[in-house]
């Protein structure tokens, strides 16, 4: 199977490719010769562009850019990650995105990273809406609901 790169993926792409449930979105792309390091493999700060490239295609695809017809302030708050198996120079890989908590004004998203249907890279974070004075803005319900129908966020 080919998997466009750069695209988004959903639930039954992930499955063809052999990433389980529940993960229902994702992207795919290839290592680059700039993202390698000195031991040949993915620099660990790669990692972070990657999932807010991912993050990116997400939030255009679940209509998270469109807030009462603006376009909210999203932050990142922290972000943890745990490297699993290297990926190398000639690797494709799909990355994999969903939102699994949300509170008042934050939600934690988790990441992943698959070669080969093997996970290399696990990731969360956690993430903030703003209001334009910087203080922190109630998530809409339009978007929490839209986190528990997709990805089965929990509350609290």
């Amino acid at each position: 199977m080919t998997t466009p790169y750069l695209t988004p993926l959903h639930a039954a792409d992930l499955r063809a490719a052999g990433i389980p449930e529940p993960w229902s979105f994702g992207m795919a792309d290839k290592v680059r010769f700039g993202e390698i390091d000195a031991l040949q493999h993915v620099n660990n700060a790669v990692y972070l562009k990657w999932f807010e490239n991912l993050r990116v295609l997400y939030f255009a695809d679940r209509d998270i850019w469109n807030v009462d017809g603006k376009r909210p302030r999203v932050v990142l708050r922290n972000i943890g990650l745990d490297y699993i198996r290297e990926i190398k120079l000639t690797d494709s890989y799909i990355m994999t995105g969903r939102t699994t908590r949300l509170g008042t004004s934050s939600f934690t998203m988790e990441y992943a990273v698959w070669v080969d249907g093997q996970l290399c890279t696990a990731s969360h974070a956690v993430l903030v809406m703003l209001n334009d004075d910087n203080t922190k803005r109630p998530l809409p319900d339009q978007i929490r609901q839209m986190f528990i129908d997709r990805d089965g966020a929990a509350q609290g």
